[in-house]
């Protein structure tokens, strides 16, 4: 009779780590546990962190393996790269170690259940050189169970480890937390994800395409658990050709319910023309090859999200991303500025969130999207204040799509009438410029755009005349000014207007009946300024 055949495995469990090696995407964990371990410094308490699907648990059952090891021989000690043959690795590997007690803490939250735990860290190990506790989802246990580990995990016996694992480590009480080693599992990169699906692929007899193992990796967000579910999925929707199964990207695309990167960007492109009609076109078209509302938003804010990134210099190259992507991403990086971006982000963001959670969600998608349209390109409150006050052209927006109508007609912008007003705009683009202005400059004539001063003390970061007229010619929008400089005349310096201003203040405090019969009765007495310049006080 022959063997029944093995009963099937999910990859997420097939392929789990066996040794540190395999444990992808945590280097900085396992150097750290790898030179304890050599300098015999081993804490008595682990806690890993970190989203799911990272390796808490399979991090966990390797420590428990680097410390049980005996090796090949039995003679060895604890090491970074147990041998995995030896009994206590192979019984730890399958679950069935006597000392390494596994528990889940979502289903033994109680304080009885931790009670079990401190009598039984009493006994000394049965075979194992050291008792190892692993409870995953630590977090779960209730607060009376955790005031009941505290003293048992401060103080545990010398042949007792406690291995703790949790997703949410904000709910573990800081007392718990002080008394283990903290590791923060990272999210792995969908680049080392990839590849580890690659290998994988390989060792089922499955071909995929690299496009279709970035797209599951994308779609991991992180996980190597969630990405070898996905890989398990698409090796199952994958058709069967001649001869090994073929994962292709436009499968995966379609299985995930993805729109693919080149539609997202014609899209993104639609939205920025603004062309209403092909913009919703184009999103019912997606929405007919299955592409879900949310998913579009999503695959939106992951562009703009790139194209930001591009235009601060970011390199942001994937293993997927193609010739035509990264040009379409460096030409809108070029176009755009950062503040329609960050306006196209929020307005994007504010869409995801309403589409998320509507009774219609396609619905809901094509108005984020026109709301998007319409309001992406308007100024942002500060350049509305500034075309308002100076009366610059504003934008008429397009009735229904197309690029945005030639300006309205718009009174010229006003230029500076007062020294005052020329000191303001100045010192928003050189303010060392504007001081010397305002203490060193006189004013002889303005009839702006001509303006004549003089000189009270010298400027000495270059030519005065040229580098105010280059100002004043900015920040007038291109407006030609004329500086004159003039030897003599003029009105007096602002500075020495306001020191004139405060000197006629001060004397005519200095006369009112008051101060008089204060300073008459405190002849010590002397009037200074306060935080407030326009205000004075008497005082001593």
């Amino acid at each position: 009779m022959s063997d029944s055949p093995q009963p099937y495995r999910v990859l997420a469990r097939k392929y789990r780590p066996r040794s540190f090696r395999e444990l992808i995407g945590q280097d900085a964990m396992v150097q750290t546990l790898g030179n304890a371990i050599r300098r015999g410094r081993l804490a008595h308490a682990f806690l890993m962190t970190g989203v799911r699907g990272v390796g808490k648990t399979s991090t966990a059952r390797l420590i428990a393996k680097a410390l049980n090891c005996i090796g090949p021989d039995g003679q060895g000690g604890p090491t970074i790269d147990p041998c995995g043959v030896c009994e206590p690795c192979v019984a730890i590997a399958e679950g069935r170690h006597i000392d390494v007690v596994e528990m889940d803490a979502a289903s033994h939250t109680g304080v009885d259940d931790v009670r079990e735990i401190i009598e039984a860290v009493r006994y000394a190990a049965v075979s194992a050189r050291y008792k190892i506790y692993i409870i995953d989802e630590v977090h779960m246990l209730s607060k009376n169970a955790f005031n009941a580990l505290l003293k048992t995990l401060e103080e545990p016996p010398a042949h007792v480890k406690f291995l703790f694992a949790t997703t949410e480590v904000n709910k573990v009480p800081v007392t718990v937390l002080s008394r283990c080693q903290r590791f923060d599992l990272r999210r792995i990169p969908a680049e080392l994800l990839a590849g580890h699906f690659a290998h994988v692929v390989e060792a089922e007899s499955v071909a995929a395409e690299p496009d279709a193992l970035a797209l599951i990796a994308q779609a991991a967000e992180g996980s190597a658990r969630d990405g070898l579910s996905i890989l398990d999925q698409a090796i199952a929707h994958a058709e069967m050709g001649d001869g090994d199964p073929m994962v292709s990207a436009a499968q995966v695309r379609d299985m995930l319910g993805l729109s693919d990167r080149g539609s997202v960007r014609r899209l993104l492109g639609l939205l920025l023309e603004g062309d209403t009609g092909a913009l919703l076109g184009a999103v019912r078209d997606q929405y007919a090859l299955g592409v879900e509302p949310l998913a579009l938003m999503r695959g939106l804010m992951e562009l703009v999200h790139a194209v930001t990134l591009a235009k601060a210099g970011r390199d942001i190259a994937s293993p997927g991303q193609s010739a035509e992507e990264r040009e379409a991403l460096a030409d809108w990086a070029a176009q755009l500025g950062f503040a329609p971006l960050h306006r196209l982000w929020q307005l994007l963001l504010k869409g995801h969130d309403e589409v998320a959670s509507a009774v219609l969600p396609i619905e809901s998608c094509e108005m984020a999207l026109l709301r998007v349209m319409h309001a992406a390109t308007m100024p942002d409150p500060g350049e509305l204040a500034r075309m308002l006050r100076d009366g610059a052209p504003a934008m008429v927006a397009p009735a229904s799509g197309g690029t945005p109508a030639a300006p309205s007609s718009a009174p010229a912008a006003r230029l500076p009438a007062t020294m005052q007003e020329i000191v303001a705009l100045i010192d928003r683009q050189k303010p060392l410029l504007a001081n010397h202005l305002n203490d060193c400059a006189a004013l002889v004539s303005l009839s702006p755009p001509d303006i004549a001063l003089r000189l009270t003390h010298a400027w000495t970061h270059g030519d005065f005349k040229r580098d105010l007229e280059q100002a004043l010619n900015a920040a007038t929008s291109g407006t030609r000014w004329v500086v004159t400089l003039a030897e003599s005349g003029g009105d007096q310096t602002l500075l020495e207007q306001e020191q004139a201003g405060k000197a006629a203040a001060r004397a005519e405090i200095l006369e009112t009946p008051v101060v008089k019969a204060a300073i008459a009765a405190f002849p010590e007495a002397e009037l200074v300024e306060t935080d407030r310049p326009e205000q004075w006080s008497a005082g001593q």
